[in-house]
């Protein structure tokens, strides 16, 4: 399991990552972490709201409300131009770090990725 800290410096980039791939609701952004953290990371409702709202407010990200098949309305999320910036600076950041990280620990044993 992954610290609390750690956890909370990656939200904002993976969100912003899972939005560049096109529009998305809050149960479905929890269900992608999900997926694709192999199980590692699972959101909540009360963690992920909040930096959703507070994305919007930065204007990184815009929401839109849609029909779902089932007659209910859904909030819709996607990135705004601001927010493939941010993205693309977070980016770079975490390249850095992963870069300097690799050159102390070596490259990522295979074992521990499974």
């Amino acid at each position: 399991m992954l610290s609390k800290e750690l956890m909370a410096a990656s939200t904002r980039p993976l969100i912003l990552s899972i939005l560049r791939r096109g529009e998305s609701y809050g149960y479905q952004i929890i269900q992608d972490v999900k997926q694709l953290s192999g199980g590692n990371l699972e959101w909540s409702d009360g963690m992920l709201y909040p930096v959703l709202h507070k994305l919007q407010k930065e204007g990184l990200i815009e929401s839109t409300w849609h029909q779902s098949e089932g007659g209910r309305k859904r909030k819709y999320y996607s990135i705004t131009d601001s927010g493939v910036a941010e993205l693309e600076t977070a980016k770079n950041q975490w390249f850095s770090i992963h870069g300097v990280l690799e050159q102390i620990w070596g490259p990522v044993p295979e074992w521990s990725t499974k």
